[in-house]
């Protein structure tokens, strides 16, 4: 579906969308695009429009970049938004939400956008920003099987790997398990890094040995081997962001009937971050967050002497 002379729609141009925009357009495809930032489609490459409905009129694949369910549901269901513009076979006919949203939701939005047409699929992102600019990101997709093949080729520019995790609603649960974890060991390994300066030990050091042994994880081997020299890898999820992922969560095992015994650590760390200022600031922010509730700690700090 949708060789590069057909125009792919991207709504959502921000920290995440406009990366994975750029790499679409360096692949070779034109992208209309849509975002309430001036200037946001310029600098992804994409061609501004002025509505989310002028994206789905114009393409026939419009992927979607969103902070939340609720801006998703105003994107599709406004006045101006993706079903008011959609009309297949000449607009929009596949939609793929990239956002991390509530399953529910997206089951809802999937029935009422069969109605009209238009196969929704939920298609949940992992990797960062880094992963976006390579084009590595990896895709946890829920949906038909066929409609996932088809919309594979749009989604290569961006993304090694696509994990097809079965009907509407599938990959956005998975991205919220995949989102619990990366919380969970980020804000674990933030308060280790915390008190391993505090200790006076050498962080590298300190992070060869836990990436050698059973403490290892995405933000041990990821995340601070660059953070203790300064850089936070600005640019990704932020720490309001992240807190709404935990909630998700939260809602989703509670429906299930799983307990949750390990999302009130994550929720304290990143509520205490929100408290304390960074919020709005990549959610790598909260070891400073830790760290000022340690007294005023930075782990970028020369190591103390014994």
């Amino acid at each position: 579906m949708n060789g590069k002379e057909t125009p792919v729609g991207f709504i959502g141009l921000g920290n995440m969308g406009g990366r994975m925009t750029r790499r679409l357009v360096e692949a070779g495809h034109t992208v209309v695009g849509h975002d309430p930032a001036p200037g946001r489609a310029e600098d992804a490459g994409a061609e501004p429009v002025t509505s989310p409905a002028e994206v789905a009129r114009r393409c026939p694949v419009v992927l979607l970049s969103l902070p939340d369910s609720g801006m998703v549901e105003q994107v599709m269901r406004g006045e101006d938004g993706v079903l008011a513009g959609a009309a297949p076979p000449e607009g929009a006919a596949t939609v793929v939400d990239l956002s991390t949203a509530s399953p529910e939701s997206t089951v809802a939005l999937a029935e009422e956008a069969a109605g009209r047409g238009v196969t929704f699929l939920d298609a949940g992102i992992s990797g960062g920003a880094a992963a976006a600019e390579r084009g590595t990101l990896t895709v946890m997709a829920g949906g038909g099987a066929d409609a996932i093949d088809k919309i594979r080729p749009v989604l290569a520019p961006f993304a090694a790997t696509v994990h097809h995790l079965g009907p509407t609603g599938a990959g956005h649960t998975a991205k919220l398990l995949n989102n619990f974890l990366n919380a969970v060991t980020l804000a674990a390994t933030a308060e280790v890094m915390v008190a391993g300066r505090q200790a006076g030990l050498d962080l590298r050091t300190l992070l060869a040995a836990i990436n050698g042994g059973s403490g290892q994880s995405f933000a041990s081997t990821n995340r601070f081997p660059r953070i203790v020299e300064g850089d936070y890898l600005e640019g990704g999820l932020t720490g309001e962001l992240m807190t709404k992922d935990i909630r998700l969560y939260v809602e989703l095992v509670a429906r299930l009937g799983v307990p949750s015994l390990n999302a009130t650590g994550p929720l304290a760390s990143f509520g205490a971050a929100a408290h304390l200022g960074y919020g709005h600031q990549i959610s790598n922010r909260v070891v400073d967050a830790i760290g000022d509730l340690a007294g005023g700690v930075r782990i970028q700090q020369p190591t103390k002497e014994a």
